[in-house]
């Protein structure tokens, strides 16, 4: 598969790998145990003469690079090693812009990758080809070494693609010097440091058992989420870290472990030292993102990104792909999180650059782009989304449904003034019930006695994983479905809560608290407070199950818009006829919770005003109109303002591949509408073609049994592979493909921040950023992560070390 950087290794790099197994052989000299301890706490991290370099994180795109002599003359050869072992840069699916030479136009050719594959690259910042030889070899001396148009400059000149052949020139040329220079720097057994790195077999089988060891020890401790220091490791230390106790312990369990590691190892060549540590977790990251790579393969795919702070107080943007697999199925992957200066549009667009850079990803590529509502991401002038669209005007932008919802909600929330009044009474209930561990725990017991006279009476039912112990639970606006929880505890533990409160108006201390809890108690007990709770649970009840829905991974947008649709019918008929059933539940909880029912044909009395000034209403006018009514019309209105997305021609076109009722939302002038929103992929003569195949597949479609119960596009994509009719109709499930690329919800990132501060807490608060990155990638990927064997960790470790010249 091709992807935008190709790390390959070149030709003159094909005797790298029979290097690396003689140096397996002949053993090693020493790992990093050997005192030399790094300063910096990233991965491949080296500082010299104030330059700190980051060998993970080495510019990528040839126009973009700092020349060799940049760097301190000591890492240079190291620097040198990580590029060749990249590969040139040669991003084959890009789309190459046109050059203006006089009245003709050209651009770069990706097939001369394929003939000058081992030195060429190209630069999509420059739009220019350099060579990877010359730029790490070739001695800075003018033109007497042939120029610089392939090392600083780049080469630009398609109209003369010969002069690429003229750059290699004869066998004595500066470019076949750099060539040879690039082998032999490759070639391991040539390094001094090899020379002593002649060990016995025994030698080698001991520290393989080592490293095995060492890298079953980290699997568990990144799968779990653990630390890996002590505050003390030395070895009268009681307690000498998560890493050394489990390492330890696996010891005392296998004697072949036990022989060879921790108090039996040399103390040069124990593979426990931290910076050992952090190679092995940044081997495991990057295997687990090759993974990724690899499984995405060629395929279109778009970006969900959204900022937040750690612990630390600094901002840290976190990136999600999400792609449809060789399967034909929806996944979302982590890829990395990026510590960024400032929030805005440009900086989280250069951000965005680095990964890129970094996974060897093109902009070209991405067909989607989901954020949530701030202004720094959906500006229409300045923000995220344009700029992103000014670069590639298919990445289309959705704004995360989920988002969206949440809202909706909180509009309801703060601007009906009863709402707003009701919900700033339930804040202050959960406040003051909450307030000591003493009420918790009484709030704990008083609802247990309720539950076990409950289950006495058989009005609840037993079972495993019911009636757990609970607590009230706390909403919040940026929290997704919190209001509606909050809403739930509050009628699953109503008597325990009053009960709470009672107890704080006969024994709560003289400093207020008392009076508050009185004031709140004959709030709760009221008529108005048991409707409105109601009235909210069923609305947010409605609307969770959307939410819920919106926040699966593989959910798509035409789903997601039906999701939408059906959420709105729910209200609507609500409306129409939900007002008796909603009585009759607060009759109920009135009666069971001694509430008084007011007549609904008397006269409403407004608590807190004149009633010379009250309008005179009947409380049915009052609970009916001016509440149930009017809040279910303002839910309403806000979510067909909110998701105006379902009115725009991409999103009503994308909604004609739905395969529900047996295709009957098909469309074929909506779908040939579809295709050219998408120029890139569709030319005109592709267009003509897709006209004559959508009238086989629709037919094929409604006469097979195979699709006749399929539901949604993603089942429908993955029923395709299945039968191999993604052969057949190539073009109409690229057209698939596309529409389930486009991002619905940012669930994903957020669920990456919550790995975050899982990961780093406040014990773990100096966390490296390349470490936490590591570990977050592994940590959230682990199902990908669990399937890479140990024999391709130990490989990468090793050529880690390579590169960094300790083996």
């Amino acid at each position: 598969m091709e992807r935008f950087y190709k790390r390959k290794e070149p030709q003159f790099l094909e005797k790298n790998d029979d290097a690396s197994k003689q140096k397996d052989k002949s053993g090693s000299k020493r790992d990093d145990d050997c005192g030399k301890k790094q300063k910096n706490d990233d991965v491949g991290t080296m500082r010299e003469n104030d330059v700190e370099v980051n060998l993970l994180n080495l510019p990528m795109d040839p126009g973009l690079r700092h020349p060799i002599s940049y760097y301190n003359v000591n890492i240079q050869d190291q620097v040198r090693r990580q590029y060749l072992q990249n590969g040139p840069c040669q991003p084959k699916t890009h789309n190459f812009p046109l050059r203006h030479f006089g009245k003709q136009s050209r651009r770069f050719n990706s097939s001369w990758f394929d003939k000058y594959g081992n030195w060429l690259e190209y630069s999509i910042a420059k739009d220019a080809a350099f060579c990877l030889c010359c730029y790490l070899f070739k001695p800075e001396i003018g033109e007497q070494a042939g120029g610089e148009s392939f090392t600083k400059h780049g080469f630009t000149n398609w109209k003369k693609p010969k002069r690429l052949r003229v750059h290699v020139g004869c066998s004595n040329s500066v470019h076949n010097d750099a060539w040879r220079s690039c082998q032999d720097l490759m070639k391991q057994e040539q390094h001094i440091q090899t020379m002593y790195s002649r060990h016995s077999n025994q030698t080698r089988s001991e520290y393989r058992a080592r490293l095995q060891a060492s890298i079953d020890c980290v699997r568990f401790l990144l799968r779990q989420g653990l630390a890996f220091r002590g505050h003390d490791e030395s070895e009268e230390s009681s307690n000498r870290g998560n890493f050394l106790e489990l390492l330890k312990f696996l010891a005392d369990h296998n004697e072949d472990i036990k022989a060879v590691t921790l108090e039996n190892a040399p103390s040069f060549f124990k593979v426990t030292c931290p910076d050992t540590q952090k190679d092995i977790v940044s081997a495991c990251a990057i295997e687990t993102t090759n993974a990724i790579i690899r499984e995405m393969g060629d395929a279109f795919f778009s970006i969900l990104v959204d900022e937040s702070r750690d612990v630390s107080i600094k901002e840290q943007m976190a990136i999600v792909l999400r792609y449809v697999n060789i399967s034909g199925q929806v996944v979302e992957r982590f890829i990395g999180i990026e510590q960024v200066g400032s929030t805005t549009a440009q900086s989280l667009k250069e951000a965005i650059d680095r990964i890129f850079s970094r996974h060897g990803l093109s902009m070209s590529r991405v067909r989607g782009q989901g954020y949530d509502g701030a202004s720094n991401m959906q500006g229409e002038f300045n923000g995220l989304k344009t700029i992103i669209l000014r670069e590639n005007e298919c990445a289309y932008y959705i704004h995360c449904f989920a988002h969206q919802l949440q809202l909706a909600l909180i509009v309801v929330a703060k601007n009906h003034i009863q709402i707003e009044s009701f919900f700033a009474i339930i804040a202050n209930v959960v406040n003051v019930v909450g307030a000591s561990s003493k009420r918790c725990d009484a709030l704990r017991e008083k609802h247990a006695e309720e539950v076990v006279k409950a289950l006495n009476l058989r009005d609840l039912s037993s079972g495993q994983g019911l009636n757990q112990e609970t607590t009230l639970k706390r909403c919040g606006d940026i929290r997704w479905g919190s209001h509606y929880n909050t809403l739930l505890s509050i009628i699953n533990m109503f008597s325990a809560v009053i009960s709470v409160l009672e107890m704080i108006i006969d024994d709560g201390p003289k400093s207020g608290q008392r009076g508050e809890a009185k004031n709140l108690l004959e709030l709760m007990l009221s008529f108005n407070f048991v409707f409105c709770l109601h009235l909210m649970r069923n609305i947010l009840g409605a609307t969770d199950e959307l939410s819920q829905a919106l926040q699966r991974k593989d959910q798509d947008i035409v789903n997601a818009m039906n999701l939408v649709r059906l959420c709105k019918l729910q209200l609507q008929t609500m409306r129409q006829s939900g007002w008796n059933s909603l009585i009759d539940e607060v009759t109920f909880f009135c009666a069971k919770h001694d509430i008084d029912m007011p007549n609904m044909d008397d006269m409403f009395v407004d608590r807190g005003r004149s009633r010379r000034k009250a309008q005179e209403i009947t409380n049915l006018h009052r609970y009916r109109v001016e509440l149930y009514y009017a809040v279910l019309d303002m839910q309403l209105q806000e979510l067909n303002s909110r998701f105006n997305e379902t009115n725009t021609e991409l999103l009503l076109c994308l909604a004609c591949l739905s395969p529900n009722d047996l295709f009957s939302a098909f469309n074929k002038q909506k779908l040939l509408r579809l295709a050219q929103l998408y120029p890139n992929e569709f030319s005109t003569i592709d267009i003509m073609a897709l006209e004559i195949q959508l009238d086989t597949y629709i037919l094929d479609m409604r006469t097979s049994g195979e699709f006749s119960e399929l539901k949604d596009i993603g089942d429908l994509a993955k029923r395709m592979v299945e039968t191999k009719r993604h052969n057949v109709y190539p073009l109409v499930y690229l057209l698939i493909t596309l529409a389930l690329t486009l991002p619905v919800a940012t669930a994903s990132v957020e669920r990456a921040f919550s790995a975050m501060n899982i990961l780093k807490n406040q014990l773990r608060n100096r966390m490296g950023e390349q470490w936490m990155n590591d570990s977050l990638v592994v940590y959230i990927e682990k199902d990908l992560f669990n399937n890479i064997d140990n024999e391709v960790v130990m490989q990468r470790y090793q050529c880690m070390k390579i590169r960094k010249g300790q083996l």
